[in-house]
């Protein structure tokens, strides 16, 4: 069982509602938990609640690490994993807007080199 705290309703609007105006379409963001590496040195994972979601063959989770600490991915494969260059926010909107933007400059860059 995990002793970070499970994403607020609040949380959980703030996602979906950021998701939803990037995609112009309401998205299914899905709560899971994940085991992670708190920190570099760490030899146990812990268990930390997520949000997931999955939009135009990309998968994107937003990890909560502690009470107001978040962190977030977004992949294609098992290979191609991304993250937004900041290691930690201590603010939901700024995650995940982040996320979103990089993500959104990605697929621009991927759909040039085609």
């Amino acid at each position: 069982m995990s002793l970070i705290p499970d994403f607020t309703d609040t949380e959980r609007h703030i996602v979906e509602s950021t998701v939803r105006e990037r995609f112009g379409k309401p998205v299914d963001v899905l709560m899971a938990d994940a085991e992670i590496r708190l920190y570099s040195g760490d030899r146990e994972l812990t268990e930390v609640p997520v949000l997931y979601w999955s939009e135009r063959d990309c998968q994107f989770v937003i990890f909560k690490v502690a009470e107001n600490r978040y962190r977030n991915q977004f992949f294609y494969s098992v290979k191609d994993q991304f993250g937004t260059g900041r290691e930690e926010y201590d603010d939901l909107g700024d995650c995940v807007i982040t996320l979103l933007r990089v993500q959104a400059d990605h697929e621009a860059m991927r759909s040039e080199q085609k």
